[in-house]
């Protein structure tokens, strides 16, 4: 049987873990601020004694998850982690500066099942789902390596979130935990395609963590074409839930708009995209779609960009172009693949 990853422990887990070896109750604190901090060599956790570090290793994983990996952008020094998992699983992670600090766009899953067209994720195949410590591990590893802490993070990168869901929560609750990193819930946004049970469940929880919607196309056609598994649910009803979630929790939601070049970036798809949205307190991110190869899409040309902006703020829409950061080292928004160790 595999050993838990031990970053997937919580710290009732370690508590649990010290009272059955019989270890003192301060121990667990230890372990876990050791954790908490990006430590997953035991050799470091200096205050801990020999005997329940080598305990440590002999239960849970301590080396199954690590760079291999790492570009730095010479335009913006925007940095890409590449991790191995456990099982030989590639993932990407990209660290980018703001004037606010580093912000880190995570994966949640090895790969993706949703097809969407335009992202070199879903041309890599389907790995599994991440679990909640190699989430953290994302963030907390990231931080160690750049030696300054990270202010932000949004699940963005390879994979849907709300299609892992639980281990998804699992990680807001180990980031925010005020005993651990204590990320604010205002400084993490999750970004889904658009499943709308979960949706209704992320509602329902009241949550300060900020939700994107990608959404791309004003009409169930273009949208269909773009993104064929959450199509499965109708434009319609995704924006009643959207507007349930503004509601019910008074946030703003942002909307997600990629813009292929005379694809979805016409005026006609402006207007549209207005009416779908008018009256809702949300907020237009548009991104100037970036190419791979075999990517069947082109980028929008930066005058229809500002003509498309440009209608959506007329008829009242709040709408921004996203900077883009890390295209020479494909770390930019939908660029990133899932690999396999040895191969793909």
């Amino acid at each position: 049987m595999a050993k838990r990853f031990c970053l997937d422990l919580k710290k009732d887990d370690i508590l649990t873990w010290c009272a059955e070896k019989g270890f003192p109750k301060f121990r667990a604190d230890q372990i876990y601020k050791w954790l908490s901090s990006g430590v997953i060599d035991t050799a470091e956790m200096t205050n801990v004694p020999g005997n329940i570090r080598s305990a440590l290793e002999e239960d849970f994983s301590f080396g199954s998850m690590k760079v291999i990996e790492k570009y730095v952008s010479a335009i913006d020094g925007t940095t890409k982690f590449v991790y191995s998992l456990c099982d030989g699983n590639i993932i990407e992670t990209v660290v980018m500066r703001y004037k606010t600090g580093l912000s880190v766009c995570i994966s949640s899953q090895a790969g993706c099942k949703m097809g969407c067209t335009f992202c070199a994720s879903a041309h890599a195949g389907f790995g599994r789902s991440l679990t909640s410590g190699e989430m953290f591990g994302q963030v907390i590893l990231s931080q160690r390596n750049m030696g300054e802490k990270i202010r932000s993070v949004v699940v963005m990168g390879i994979g849907e979130p709300f299609d892992n869901y639980d281990n998804l929560w699992g990680f807001i609750d180990t980031i925010t935990d005020p005993d651990g990193l204590g990320m604010g819930a205002r400084h993490i946004t999750v970004s889904t395609c658009g499943l709308i049970p979960k949706i209704k469940d992320f509602t329902a929880r009241k949550s300060q963590i900020n939700l994107a919607i990608s959404l791309h196309a004003p009409n169930d056609e273009l949208r269909r074409e773009l993104m064929p598994v959450p199509a499965h649910y109708p434009l319609k009803d995704l924006i009643a839930v959207c507007r349930e979630y503004v509601n019910v929790t008074g946030r703003r939601i942002t909307f997600e708009y990629s813009l292929f070049d005379e694809l979805n970036d016409t005026i006609a798809c402006a207007n549209e995209l207005s009416s779908l949205l008018k009256g809702m307190n949300c907020h237009v991110n548009l991104i100037a779609a970036n190419e791979f190869e075999g990517s069947p899409y082109k980028r929008c040309r930066k005058k229809r960009i500002d003509v498309f902006r440009k209608a959506l703020e007329d008829r009242g829409i709040n709408a921004t172009l996203r900077r883009e950061m890390g295209s020479d080292i494909m770390a930019a928004c939908g660029q990133l693949r899932r690999g396999i160790e040895q191969g793909e």
